[in-house]
């Protein structure tokens, strides 16, 4: 096991995760709950980023003391396990929902009325962006980071601007689950609109299990042995080993293993659960604030550029236009990271099935799958099919499942390939567990109310 650097070196991995759920989660769907239906439902944001916080950490533990993703090692339980990941993953994420709330956004900015074309044309610049930096992973972590180091501070001066003593309280009351009027959940709240909104409280969806790419070709643990994915057009090749790198369990081993997993613990927290949870708070006050009981405000993406225009009274016109870039550049940071996650996901699950394949020949695969999606999501936009809402309602109820598959999977694998040693540790699988049964129950829970 190497040895860990300084902690400043190893953050990067959690502000792309975070960047995957910033835009769908925290600017649509939470804030369109709260804007609807008050913040006494803002528990389940604060439960989901939570659940999603040990999800993550137990994808972490696997890739950092094997070297290698979980989908590897699912697939050597069972040969057969790539086609699920292959095939949840294309049903929860080809919907290109989130680029086409970014192009709604950017479309009021700048005067297009009909927003097809211009979402068709951010596509593009997604593939663009992503085919031509030479490290993948060093493109998705600068972009992450440049968004969130700009967007956070940003809100956090939209907010105090705007909330007021009374919707603080409302926020703290909203930890407890109480609402105006009811207790944890509304009357009349659609349950599917609230599965997708816990579900992409952070990543969502097979996207968690991305982040043992992401530290892998960060360098973490036995990672640093894996090799990263270059691109075809502008970098250097690197040799990629699928397969990774057993440690001996000795004493010093063991101990640098423990500083790893203490440091990745708090690179995460901090990044993912602290900024992530802070994030929807602010998104969601400001939503409450400034569109919550507010006669006339509509019910679907609309409410955005409603809420943009409400900042805008309440300050300065030109902040609403800036409210509205804001959003429209975090959606579009996150379906530019979302075709990153969904391409690693399925070019990998893909080689895996095919052992003869060389597994130098992933950056190939990964561009192919990228731009067959950007494919699939333009002809998406020219059917005119332009409701962004819908397509995130559809695209989370799939991830919520497909998470609940996930979570059992990821427990599976770490108490029966992982030495006792560095197994995890009661409490976590408690909260594993937890997560698994509130999953499933909410996921089962919203097909049989489409079926009865």
């Amino acid at each position: 096991m190497p040895p860990a650097p300084k902690f400043r070196k190893l953050i990067g991995p959690s502000f792309i995760l975070l960047g995957l759920g910033l835009g769908s989660g925290e600017v649509i769907l939470w804030p369109y709950l709260v804007a609807n239906w008050g913040l006494g439902i803002i528990w389940g944001a604060m439960l989901g980023i939570t659940f999603q916080f040990f999800m993550n950490m137990e994808i972490e533990r696997y890739a950092l003391t094997k070297g290698e993703s979980i989908f590897v090692g699912l697939a050597r339980k069972f040969k057969y396990f790539p086609i699920w990941f292959i095939f949840s993953t294309l049903a929860g994420f080809v919907w290109p929902g989130i680029a086409a709330a970014s192009a709604k956004l950017l479309g009021a900015v700048f005067g297009i009325a009909n927003t097809n074309m211009l979402a068709v044309g951010l596509l593009i610049l997604m593939g663009v962006i992503l085919t031509l930096g030479p490290v993948l992973y060093k493109t998705m972590e600068k972009f992450s980071m440049l968004l969130i180091g700009v967007g956070v501070p940003a809100l956090f001066l939209f907010t105090l601007k705007l909330s007021h003593g009374h919707d603080w309280a409302a926020l703290l009351s909203g930890f407890m689950g109480r609402g105006i009027g009811y207790e944890f959940l509304p009357v009349g709240i659609p349950i599917a609109s609230f599965l997708a909104a816990f579900a992409f409280s952070g990543a969502g969806g097979n996207l968690n299990l991305a982040q043992s790419f992401y530290i892998k070709e960060k360098g973490y643990g036995m990672g640093k042995f894996g090799g990263r994915i270059t691109s075809i057009l502008t970098g250097k090749a690197e040799y990629i080993e699928l397969t990774g790198t057993k440690f001996e369990m000795n004493e010093g081993n063991l101990a640098r293993f423990k500083n790893w997993w203490r440091l990745i613990n708090w690179e995460h927290f901090i990044v993912f659960w602290a900024t992530g949870a802070f994030s929807i708070c602010l998104l969601a006050l400001l939503s409450y604030s400034t569109v919550y009981g507010v006669a006339g405000a509509p019910k679907g993406i609309d409410f955005v550029l409603f809420e943009a225009a409400a900042i805008g009274r309440a300050s300065l016109p030109i902040l609403g236009t800036f409210f509205l870039i804001l959003g429209g550049l975090m959606l579009f940071s996150t379906q530019l990271t979302v075709f990153d996650a969904t391409s690693r996901i399925i070019s990998e699950n893909v080689l895996i099935l095919n052992s003869k394949w060389n597994s130098n020949s992933l950056p190939k695969i990964y561009y192919a799958f990228l731009w067959i999606q950007i494919i699939f999501g333009s002809l998406v936009f020219f059917t005119n099919f332009s409701e962004p809402l819908l397509l995130l309602t559809i695209e989370a109820v799939i991830n919520a499942a497909a998470m609940f598959v996930h979570i059992g999977l990821t427990m599976y694998l770490n108490l029966t390939s992982l030495e006792k040693e560095i197994r995890p540790n009661t409490f976590r699988i408690i909260a594993m567990f937890v997560a698994f049964i509130f999953f499933g129950f909410f996921t089962i829970r919203t097909i049989l109310s489409y079926i009865i």
